[in-house]
């Protein structure tokens, strides 16, 4: 149970922190979204060292499915945590839209920090984007949490860079989701065109995970292999 109140809570700042600077920062000076990349990324460090030891701060279904897919999880634990981190995006949006009004305030991503597909032309653009930025990421957690050396302890840091740099692209196209959670809280609020969309930043994510577990295999997993012991 600790395990699953740390991905909660994770997954709560992640998004809280995240789509909310997308809100403000969005009707403030428009067009900055460097500083809701840096948001994103800076959640990911912070909750990495602050739960990492407790639950790996997974904060995220695509990241849970990955651990899953590389057996480094159970399917038991993989379906709590994805309850979990739904649960606590759906809290953070909550809270967001307790203090916002998704039709006065025009966010960079739509209403609420909600993703959507018309940055980038449409539902297969946004798929094929969403699935590369997803397999970035991914395919950097499982190399960077794989090390057995002292690097590993900067493991947060990479990561919440990564994501930072994932979304410095994603964010004008789709608003970058990568993460099943942190799209689906965001969209039950803002409805409309957010909710239509919400599927292809479930799919996405998901597939990208899976794609990104693949290469791991073949590529990074097949080597370490062979190397002498």
């Amino acid at each position: 149970m600790k395990r699953y109140g740390a991905e909660f809570i994770g997954t709560f700042v992640l998004t809280f922190m995240g789509c909310g600077s997308a809100v403000v920062l969005g009707a403030a000076v428009g067009g900055g979204h460097l500083a809701v990349a840096l948001a994103f990324g800076l959640s990911i460090v912070a909750m990495a060292y602050a739960i990492g030891g407790v639950s790996g701060c997974h904060i995220n279904p695509a990241v849970s499915l990955s651990m899953l897919l590389d057996r480094r999880m159970s399917v038991t634990d993989f379906i709590f945590y994805v309850i979990s981190q739904i649960v606590g995006a759906i809290a953070a949006a909550a809270t967001l839209a307790f203090f916002v009004s998704t039709e006065a305030i025009a966010d960079m991503t739509g209403g609420l920090g909600t993703n959507a597909v018309a940055g980038a032309g449409g539902i297969v653009p946004a798929l094929i984007i969403e699935i590369i930025l997803t397999f970035i990421f991914i395919f950097t957690i499982l190399c960077v949490t794989e090390r057995t050396d002292k690097f590993k302890s900067a493991a947060g840091i990479v990561i919440g860079l990564t994501l930072t740099f994932v979304h410095i692209v994603g964010i004008p196209l789709t608003g970058t989701s990568v993460n099943p959670a942190r799209s689906i809280g965001p969209a039950i609020f803002a409805g409309g065109q957010a909710l239509a969309d919400l599927w292809v930043f479930i799919v996405a994510p998901l597939a990208g995970a899976a794609l990104a577990v693949l290469v791991f295999k073949l590529v990074v997993k097949s080597r370490s292999a062979q190397q002498p012991t």
